[in-house]
């Protein structure tokens, strides 16, 4: 038997023990749908991450990073609930404007000059990720006479330690080094342009309040330097994310209030060269992972040498994650359930595989269920991040996953 993560909490069992999201039973969402594999994400669980934001970082704006889910009706929602949305492709910031945003900040490296064109043309801060697309930048808004908003995204020299992804430290391809910001920011100032601060981001995906805690003041204390050299004070400094949520055994959950009475103490008296500079903190999986369910119905079940393998119609080509192929080393479980019977005890270990022709597409392996049959449906939790967006759908040619926003 092998461990599966926590399931997020609000979620129970209904009157004939199966699975309740928002306050629907899971057959009532399916038959909403007409269809499995679906993704249902509850509304109200990321209201509740809101506000739990709101109230830890009070004078801080909230961002959405667009990747972590950018199913439209969700959008649209977050538009309404935060306070900008960063986007890292010319689609993406295609979407944002469709939802309504005002507020729209677009990073990430190989910008295309027809993106940044467009950016430039809608009013959106760039986040520039190196000297020669800041020059290609200058250049376009030159052409089109428009005064571009360009802001630089800082390669730091430290990382968030514990941090599942590391976007900082050493050689990346995100951001420019550090010691070369001041140069690069007082040339844009210098060529007209709408300087608009530092975006620092050094992990992804932390758990260690601690840990978060520190990078945040080593950012502060990053952006002062960098604003001191560049001899201005940055209107804005988007400190990055990094707060993660629980996907696996032994995983804690995330003390934010913590992180966030730690940050205002800071920013109660902040360095003399940010002492009008607001501050942003950008946020994705954080929002919306723990949101989303991924619904998929057992189409067989079979023993092949003493293992029992529930086959679903779902799989990787939909949570890429879940199955262990997006960034994970070592091979974990999601957390997962029998959604029809979510309220009975586990009594069988069995292995939970998707449609696909490859041995990769396995959901659950070797997990602790109730005694399964075809037609029940299993819940992958965790999957309101990083979910369908981030999988090879197109892969043997499967049907899209329908998509539910309810609460």
């Amino acid at each position: 038997m092998k461990p599966i993560g926590p399931i997020p909490p609000g979620f129970a069992a209904g009157g004939d023990g199966s699975l309740m999201i928002a306050g629907r039973s899971v057959e009532a969402l399916v038959a909403a749908a007409e269809d499995t594999p679906l993704f249902v994400y509850d509304l109200a669980t990321i209201h509740a991450q809101v506000i739990a934001f709101r109230a830890a970082f009070p004078n801080v704006a909230l961002h959405y990073a667009l990747k972590a889910n950018p199913c439209r009706p969700l959008v649209a929602a977050m538009v309404g609930l935060t306070d900008g949305i960063d986007v890292a492709s010319e689609g993406e910031l295609a979407l944002a404007q469709e939802a309504g945003a005002r507020e729209i900040s677009f990073a990430g490296p190989g910008k295309r000059n027809r993106e940044l064109t467009a950016a430039i043309r809608a009013g959106v801060t760039i986040n520039l990720e190196s000297e020669g697309e800041a020059a290609r930048a200058l250049r376009i808004a030159d052409g089109i006479g428009i005064r571009p908003k360009l802001a630089v995204r800082v390669n730091p020299d430290f990382t968030l330690k514990g941090s599942g992804m590391k976007m900082g430290g050493g050689a990346k391809p995100f951001g420019v080094d550090a010691e070369r910001v001041p140069e690069l920011a007082r040339s844009l100032i210098e060529a007209g342009a709408d300087w608009r601060g530092f975006h620092i981001f050094a992990g992804s995906q932390g758990l260690d309040a601690d840990a978060l805690i520190e990078t945040q003041g080593a950012t502060l204390d990053l952006a002062a330097k960098l604003a001191e050299e560049v001899g201005a004070s940055p209107p804005l400094v988007n400190l990055g994310g990094g707060f993660g949520i629980p996907h696996f055994a032994g995983d804690r959950r995330l003390d934010v209030s913590v992180i966030g009475a730690a940050l205002a103490e800071r920013l109660a008296q902040p360095p003399e060269p940010l002492g009008q500079t607001r501050f942003a903190i950008e946020l994705g999986r954080w929002l919306v992972g723990q949101a989303g369910v991924y619904l998929t119905r057992v189409i067989d079940r079979k023993v092949s040498h003493g293992e029992t393998f529930l086959v679903v119609d779902g799989g990787l080509h939909h949570q890429l994650a879940a199955s262990g192929n997006f960034g994970t080393v070592v091979r974990r479980n999601y957390p997962l359930a029998n959604a029809s019977r979510f309220s009975a005890e586990p009594t069988e270990q069995v292995s939970v595989v998707g449609c696909l022709c490859t041995p990769l597409d396995r959901l659950g392996d070797q997990v602790m269920l109730p005694r399964t049959e075809v037609g029940d449906l299993i819940a992958v939790f965790i999957a309101g991040a990083y979910g369908r967006s981030a999988s090879p759908e197109a892969f043997l040619g499967h049907p899209a996953p329908v998509e539910l926003l309810v609460g």
